[in-house]
């Protein structure tokens, strides 16, 4: 499983801060069922937007290789306008040791 990034701990943490502020607010709950159940609903809440926040895409010399090997490896069809395209699907990302 990939690291973290920066903008998915950033907007998770913010997303949990700001929810359970505001639903604590809303509520009025007093009671530490209410609050125990608001901070299970934050976290839940956060770790579904840093889940969702983009990955940024790999640039460098292995990000050109993978693009090139595709390309040459694509079949050569006809261009057909009504042509469907295929969902691409990720390279498994796997450490790289020199």
């Amino acid at each position: 499983m990939p690291r973290p990034t920066a903008a998915q701990l950033a907007y998770g943490s913010a997303t949990v801060i700001v929810s359970t502020i505001a639903m604590l607010l809303l509520s009025q709950t007093s009671t530490g069922l209410g609050v125990a159940v608001i901070s299970a609903a934050a976290l839940a809440l956060g770790l579904l937007v840093a889940l969702t926040v983009p990955q940024p895409r790999r640039r460098g010399r292995h990000a050109a290789g993978r693009t090139g090997q595709a390309a040459a490896t694509a079949p050569v069809t006809a261009p057909d306008a009504h042509r469907v395209p295929e969902p691409r699907t990720a390279p498994a990302e796997h450490p790289v040791h020199h």
